[in-house]
């Protein structure tokens, strides 16, 4: 079952990713990051990324909600979860880099928090339901 959570949770927060980059790549980063930005994505270092984020969204936010048999600690955790990981990232680069913005670190965190609170809720309700279909939940 954890190979159904897992995907339950990379697939939409894919997703709901690639539309914020899509819409806010050039609204946002671009402006703010101008020649900095690689022309290409470092695709090795996106699927490092994809593959691993999720994995944090299982342990701390979607199996909680599991075992409570209730997807506020999903959606609480998951968005706590993105909240905490996205300010390493957005507080690290802010820290050390010259472009880089408040405004970007604050834009970039809600981001984080909202996408893996998403993400946590959806792998809840769709593990769930596939466990519901396989008679394990």
């Amino acid at each position: 079952m954890y190979a159904v959570t897992y995907l339950a949770i990379l697939l939409p927060f894919g997703m709901l990713d690639a539309v914020w980059l899509s819409l806010m790549g050039p609204r946002l980063y671009r402006p703010t990051l101008g020649d900095i930005l690689l022309t290409n994505v470092n695709l090795p270092a996106a699927i490092a990324f994809y593959l691993i984020y999720p994995i944090g969204i299982l342990v701390f936010a979607t199996l909680p909600a599991l075992k409570a048999g209730s997807v506020g600690p999903a959606l609480m955790y998951g968005a706590l979860f993105g909240l905490l990981a996205y300010a390493t990232y957005d507080l690290t680069n802010q820290a050390t880099l010259r472009n880089w913005t408040l405004q970007l670190t604050l834009a970039d965190m809600a981001w984080g928090a909202v996408a893996s609170g998403l993400a946590g809720a959806a792998s809840f309700y769709i593990t769930r339901t596939v466990g519901g279909w396989l008679g394990t939940a």
